[in-house]
């Protein structure tokens, strides 16, 4: 470990001992780094490096702040990381691969803790997204609102933030974009009702597969759109 990546561990660990809890201020710049036996550099290097990560939070004129720690906030560049994938067609297919493992099996764990309200707001984006099938936009926005009903029904905020952060904004809506060109959009939108419906019975092992179905076809949608864009890996992929 080089010594800055020292300097941060050790201020996780004070962080992890419960020594600075959520919200707690840090002690001024000269007193950490003589409390951790740093260099001043070394500490202002740590925080800064645990400021981008979302563990601490700077204010100007005020000091530095542990943030919540909350997983919606450390997961946060998950987001921004999936975006910038999108460029990369094999990045594209291993993250869906990451939401068929995780998906499903998240919705399988709601269908067992999901309430009556949290299954209207689950139909009432199903709804919505009847109604903009025409509409990619509305229809992205209802699929992402959707999913995160469903998945903040197991009511694991970490497993909420990661599924979030894999989904992707642009990913999303490039899918339903060549859906509703190709006409294939009937048949997802039927997925979703499919989903629904298991979600009603609150039975996970029907859930988890009704989810699994239709990661699973999307998956397969994506690949063959993909490969479409490339003639050459297409050929290649089809074997003698």
């Amino acid at each position: 470990m080089s010594l800055t990546d020292k300097a941060i561990e050790q201020i996780r660990e004070l962080i992890r001992s419960g020594a600075l809890p959520p919200g707690a201020k840090l002690p001024p710049e000269p007193e950490l780094a003589a409390q951790l036996g740093l260099s001043r550099n070394l500490a202002r290097e740590a925080v800064k490096a645990l400021s981008v990560a979302r563990v601490l939070e700077v204010r100007r004129g005020d000091g530095t702040y542990v943030t919540s720690l909350q997983p919606s906030l450390l997961l946060e560049g998950l987001g921004g990381a999936v975006e910038l994938l999108q460029s990369d067609k094999g990045a594209l297919l291993d993250l869906m691969e990451v939401r068929r493992l995780l998906e499903p099996l998240a919705t399988g764990l709601a269908a067992g803790r999901i309430t009556d309200e949290q299954l209207a707001d689950v139909e009432r984006h199903l709804d919505a997204m009847r109604e903009a099938r025409d509409d990619v936009e509305q229809l992205n926005a209802h699929d992402a609102a959707f999913h995160r009903a469903v998945v903040a029904a197991t009511g694991n905020e970490t497993l909420l933030s990661l599924l979030e952060g894999i989904s992707g904004h642009t990913l999303r809506a490039r899918i339903w974009r060549g859906q509703v060109d190709d006409r294939s959009s009937e048949r997802t939108l039927a997925e979703h009702q499919a989903i629904f419906d298991a979600l009603c019975t609150r039975d996970p092992a029907l859930s988890q597969a009704a989810a699994l179905l239709h990661v699973s076809n999307t998956e397969r949608w994506l690949r063959r759109h993909l490969q479409s864009l490339d003639p050459q890996a297409q050929d290649s992929s089809d074997g003698p």
